[in-house]
């Protein structure tokens, strides 16, 4: 999955929009659409913002990988 599919199922699935997401890490709502629509991608401080609204990795975010651990939550062994 891409990070632009990604993110937005991730808002969706909060219940959040496009406004709401936007006010919630400090970005305008056109950079929203953007990423959404895959025109724009994020800069680091931005992905990094999201990983932590949403509470994910930004390797998952970014559809390196399907593991969506938080950071710093421990490995279960």
């Amino acid at each position: 999955m891409e990070f632009q599919e990604r993110m937005k199922e991730l808002r969706m699935a909060r219940g959040e929009t496009q406004g709401q997401l936007a006010a919630a890490i400090g970005v305008s709502i056109k950079q929203i659409v953007r990423f959404e629509k895959g025109e724009q991608k994020p800069g680091f401080d931005n992905l990094w913002k999201l990983a932590d609204h949403f509470q994910v990795t930004m390797d998952y975010l970014a559809g390196r990988t399907e593991d969506q651990r938080a950071p710093n939550e421990p490995v279960k062994r």
